[in-house]
């Protein structure tokens, strides 16, 4: 179906500047088309949060409504100022001009179907449209299935390009390559089970991850529910991510699968995460579960998380993470994003705890040290800082997600 819906676009571009346009009309109408699609990938969150501030009942569409506004005013603003300067018909020779027009028609209608796909992708649709990128039943990150020509992926990697630190000058460094790795692949998995209730976004922060032993290579003691070691494949490191989901949030976030949690992964440089660049998203293996065990679930089952106690609810997920790389942010549905620490030694990690357990979770493994004779004692990790939160407990730095700025822990 597809192909042919770009089939018919890209024919019609091609016949219309073949019969009413010129080369350099459609050279320009292409150049507009990139630029009108850098506006609408570069702003169309902020625009979003405006949106869903004033319109909360809009949330779900708020980035498609966004998205394919700021890409037609772009265009439309664009192609008039370009109108004006161009005036009248400009004749590059008629061979140029035959061989031109509906060459640039093509290219035009492929860019237009792209940005048209990943449009339709942010809708709360069934996961089959505008097509099945991925298995119903077993949905495998690694093999996604992709249009003719894969004009959404071009489109979105285009913009990734030239994101990478590029406004590094206006603010904090933030790549879209990094922000939203594979993010084609991001939105078919993050609507994998729609159709079932299962929220896309959250409607306030919900997950964070303790700043000292959070991120840790998984322990070699660490079996899968049948009691067996873990198989990865060869290059790659098992590591265990603790989770903390809040129990305010869990009302409309308690309900997901394992596929809305991506682990962004990339460089660091001096010890702390860097935004730009480029980051590739892991997706998780399962978590922790009863004894201890490592239950490898697949990406589309929905998990349901309840607290009752009023506390956070733990969940140490495992993440197959290239060797090459380490992770940086931790990414939960649509909007919640927050920045995790650096992988923490064997002696700082946390211990492994099972999914939905709330007590004393954020223990390091190691006993802490006894304090010298004469010094006055550090302050008790019972009591909370002003914050709120103790300095063991502390979570890294929160990046800005679609519902608007979260606050900073």
């Amino acid at each position: 179906m597809i192909p042919l819906v770009m089939l018919a676009i890209m024919a019609g571009c091609a016949a219309f500047l073949f019969l009413k346009g010129t080369l350099l009309q459609g050279i320009t109408m292409i150049f507009n088309a990139i630029l009108a699609g850098f506006i609408a990938f570069g702003f169309f969150e902020m625009l979003s949060r405006l949106l869903i501030k004033y319109s909360p009942g809009a949330a779900v569409w708020a980035p498609l409504i966004c998205f394919a506004l700021l890409l037609i005013l772009a265009f439309a603003i664009l192609q008039t100022a370009a109108m004006q300067l161009i005036k009248g018909k400009t004749d590059l020779g008629k061979l140029p001009e035959q061989i031109g027009r509906p060459v640039c028609g093509l290219v035009l209608g492929y860019l237009v179907t792209g940005h048209a796909l990943v449009a339709a992708a942010m809708a709360p649709m069934p996961n089959q449209y505008p097509y099945p990128r991925f298995d119903a039943r077993n949905p495998n990150p690694a093999r996604p299935t992709k249009p003719v020509l894969s004009p959404d992926g071009f489109v979105t990697s285009l913009f990734a390009t030239v994101s990478k630190g590029s406004f590094s000058a206006i603010a904090a460094p933030k790549s879209f390559a990094v922000l939203h790795a594979d993010y084609v692949d991001q939105l078919y998995l993050n609507r994998h089970k729609v159709m079932e209730k299962v929220p896309l976004m959250t409607s306030a922060a919900t997950i964070s991850v303790p700043n000292k032993g959070g991120v840790r290579q998984a322990p070699d003691s660490l079996r899968d529910s049948d009691g067996k070691s873990i198989s990865i494949s060869p290059g790659d490191t098992l590591m265990l991510v603790r989770v903390e989901l809040a129990a305010r949030a869990l009302r409309d976030a308690g309900k997901f699968t394992l596929s809305q949690f991506r682990l962004v992964c990339g460089q660091r440089s001096g010890g702390k995460a860097s935004l730009t660049g480029q980051g590739q998203a892991v997706y998780p293996l399962g978590y922790v579960g009863d004894k201890g065990r490592l239950d490898r679930k697949p990406l589309d089952e929905i998990i349901t998380a309840e607290s009752t106690s009023g506390e956070p609810v733990n969940m140490d997920v495992a993440f197959a993470v290239p060797g090459n790389l380490t992770p940086l942010l931790l990414e939960f549905k649509r909007n919640d994003v927050t920045q995790v620490p650096a992988p923490a030694a064997r002696g700082e990690a946390l211990e492994v705890v099972p999914f939905g357990e709330s007590k004393a979770a954020s223990q390091p493994q190691a006993p802490a040290p006894e304090p010298t004779p004469g010094t006055p004692p550090p302050p008790s990790n019972g009591k909370s800082s002003k914050n709120g939160k103790s300095g063991r407990d502390r979570t890294t730095e929160r990046v800005e997600g679609v519902t608007g700025p979260l606050e900073q822990n």
